[in-house]
């Protein structure tokens, strides 16, 4: 078992997900303004990269929930331990030993072959997300990417990891926080809260690669009030898949 403190730091304030400020977060019940999600699984895998290093950057899975949120300030307790399946088990809990989030992690046993990338283009332009709006199947438009040192040095940053494996390789956190960026070109979204995300590391992305985002919309559903988006977010360096995600938000919060 290794055990890892860190600071928890809401580096957001000014997003569009307005769930990062005092103001809406706590119109909707929480304490304050979150932090977000990507960043405490930035966190979450900093065991990870410490124990396996750029291994575990290119061929691997990690399965994120996000149970409770962190706030500004919170004391970070992240633990690693070994489960009897070989599986890697990573949690947060607050400085109430609160458990915030946790990620089982191994290596990547398959590969997927359905991307599902040949549905309809989206249909609907950039407008507030809304139930109605939400169709599984739909495709949205690509995008590119640049990862440029910069940037993935800032998002080290904002998680004060400072592992030198990230000179050259592109920090998880990054790798992330591109699928929320992919979720919101294609909606307005004023107030969500980032819920799950598989991730599957097929190969290393590196500072420097531009790589193609390709979505698609997975599902709906609605759960104790709230309504939830799955998207499946795919990266390609040329011809090659490095990356893909299958990430959920609630884009409703229940009332």
């Amino acid at each position: 078992m290794s055990t890892y403190q860190v600071t928890a730091r809401n580096f957001n304030t000014d997003s569009e997900n307005r769930m990062h400020s005092n103001a809406v977060a706590q119109s909707h019940g929480f304490r304050g303004a979150l932090v977000p999600g990507v960043a405490v699984y930035g966190h979450l895998v900093q065991p990870l990269v410490e124990k396996f290093g750029e291994q575990w950057l290119g061929q691997s899975q990690t399965a994120l929930r996000l149970l409770k949120p962190a706030y500004d300030g919170d004391e970070l307790s992240i633990v690693l331990t070994t489960e009897p399946d070989g599986q890697y088990r990573i949690k947060c809990h607050n400085q109430e030993d609160l458990l915030l989030a946790e990620i089982i992690a191994g290596p990547m046993l398959t590969m997927a072959t359905d991307i599902g990338l040949d549905g309809p283009a989206k249909a609907t332009p950039k407008v507030e997300i809304h139930w109605d709006n939400v169709v599984p199947e739909e495709v949205f438009v690509e995008k590119t990417w640049s990862l440029s040192e910069s940037e993935n040095n800032r998002y080290c940053e904002e998680i004060s990891d400072h592992d030198l494996v990230y000179k050259e390789h592109i920090h998880p956190h990054y790798i992330l926080s591109l699928a929320n960026y992919c979720l919101m070109e294609e909606y307005l979204m004023p107030a969500w809260i980032h819920a799950s995300s598989i991730t599957n590391h097929r190969s290393a992305l590196m500072v420097g690669d531009e790589i193609t985002s390709k979505t698609v919309v997975k599902e709906k559903f609605e759960r104790k009030g709230h309504q939830f988006i799955t998207i499946h977010i795919t990266y390609w360096r040329g011809e090659e898949l490095t990356t893909d995600i299958l990430h959920t938000a609630i884009f409703r919060i229940a009332e």
